[in-house]
């Protein structure tokens, strides 16, 4: 198959053209000329290419795609794009108001699939986003929700609160297998297709690499290279990949094809994978005939062994999907974030009274009715209160345990983070479930968010005020 249904009123190529160069063409303040940059888009769609992945923070990718599409008159293409909001709160209006500026861009009257971006799941800002964009789908603004970047854990919450989303666009590729695993579980039992960047590297899958000096990472590389050396840093160094390298090599000459068709190919052909994205440079490079035969290239499945036994002498990329954008080791052009955030937003209000202590408000309800706080800061230790999945007049996980308890760890997070700590600071965490026979699946999520730290922790049954409550958590920090 050379195309995927993403839902009843979108379906994609295998292969789609990625834009995020354009931003790195324009990285001297010097904008692409629209019309000349939609002519060499045109040249993908005259070879068959029907989908262009962008983004809001793309340069002018949206408008240059809007261009595209108005100057030839298509009907026939998919236009994804991505709203990456900046951290902190974010109101209706503004979440309307970066939905019409994509619409507007783009020339078209409905997003045919919206990709939205959370840079710290402690601050529950990134649910009033994601149901903000519900509602205008509802209204015809947006046809399809997607994610970018998430981990399974909150993709599975996002599922479980009841908000529909069609795919997770990941870093997924030969240097980066993290999605091979629970990622994939959970898209393949909820419908939902992986949208796979990174299958080149940046272009370090490339015959003009082999058996060459290990490159430092300054300027002198494009954005993109500077981003997936520290991948390859991390995979497994360069003696690896080179490794990696000469076995991909063998394998495309035998088909008479690129070392990328190679590496792009593996990742196209893996379960819930619905395509994969491959960069545009327009103007600079093409490689059109060559991303043509990712659609039809399928390897042997002795040369996906050799692949896989290469990948399993490498390393494992740190975390789960979507952390290099969010925790350390940054796994971006420049190391850090400071390309794309300014600085992380507290998650929640913060009072200090004249006794010294300050207090985190996460704005519930259950905090307003029975008068306390989320936690209390007192010199140098926090206290949080019992935290159920409440998120304003949401319960978020619905009935999944470790959908709850995840959330749960998150506004803990965010509370401890308001008052100054992080959640390396924990030292105590109590969890009090309903049902005893779902406490492993809740032991489990603690596990995920807390076996680097490991603090002290109890769990017990409670019977939970409120039914739709699960699990109910409160915790103890030092901030040293």
């Amino acid at each position: 198959m050379t195309t995927t249904k993403l839902s009843d009123s979108l379906t994609i190529s295998k292969v789609l053209i990625g834009l995020w160069q354009v931003a790195d063409l324009e990285r001297n303040n010097q904008k692409l000329d629209p019309l000349v940059a939609a002519k060499a888009l045109h040249s993908y769609y005259e070879q068959g290419f029907t989908s262009f992945d962008m983004a809001d923070h793309y340069g002018s990718a949206e408008e240059i795609s809007g261009v595209f599409k108005k100057t030839y008159g298509l009907k026939d293409i998919q236009l994804l794009t991505k709203w990456v909001p900046s951290p902190g709160a974010i109101s209706p209006s503004q979440i309307q108001e970066a939905v019409k500026s994509s619409i507007k861009k783009l020339q078209v009257e409905q997003i045919q699939l919206l990709q939205f971006h959370a840079w710290n799941y402690a601050d529950p800002s990134w649910l009033d986003c994601l149901f903000g964009l519900q509602k205008l789908k509802e209204e015809g603004l947006i046809a399809n929700i997607g994610l970018t970047n998430f981990d399974e854990a909150h993709l599975n919450m996002v599922i479980q609160s009841g908000i529909p989303v069609v795919s997770n666009q990941i870093c997924y590729s030969l240097l980066d297998q993290r999605a091979a695993h629970k990622m994939t579980t959970t898209c393949l039992a909820n419908n939902i297709k992986i949208l796979a960047f990174g299958t080149v590297a940046g272009g370090f899958f490339s015959e003009k690499w082999l058996h060459q000096p290990e490159p430092a990472i300054n300027e002198a590389l494009t954005w993109s290279q500077m981003k997936y050396k520290r991948y390859i840093d991390a995979a497994g160094g360069w003696d690896w990949y080179q490794t990696l390298l000469a076995s991909l090599d063998k394998i495309a000459k035998k088909h008479q094809v690129s070392i990328a068709t190679i590496a792009s190919t593996y990742i196209k052909d893996l379960p819930a994978v619905g395509g994969v994205i491959v960069g545009a440079r327009l103007g600079a490079s093409a490689h059109i005939d060559e991303n043509k035969k990712i659609l039809t290239l399928t390897l042997l499945e002795t040369e996906r062994e050799a692949i896989k036994n290469i990948l399993a002498q490498g390393k494992s990329i740190p975390g789960d999907c979507g952390d290099e954008y969010r925790k350390p080791p940054y796994l971006t052009a420049s190391g850090d974030l400071s390309h794309h955030v300014k600085e992380i937003a507290s998650p929640y209000p913060t009072i200090k009274d004249a006794s010294g202590k300050t207090k985190a408000l996460s704005g519930t309800s259950w905090e307003t009715m029975a008068g306390y706080s989320r936690a209390v800061r007192k010199g140098n230790r926090i206290l949080v209160s019992g935290t159920t999945a409440t998120h304003g007049s949401h319960l978020i996980g619905g009935n999944d345990p470790a959908a709850q308890a995840h959330f749960i760890f998150d506004k803990i997070e965010g509370a401890i983070q308001s008052l100054g700590g992080k959640l390396e600071d924990v030292v105590r965490i109590r969890i009090f479930i309903k049902n005893i026979n779902q406490w492993e699946a809740i032991a489990r999520a603690h596990g995920q968010r807390f076996a680097h730290i490991q603090p002290v922790n109890t769990m017990v049954q409670a019977n939970l005020i409120g039914e739709e409550y699960l699990v109910e958590i409160e915790a103890e920090a030092i901030v040293e």
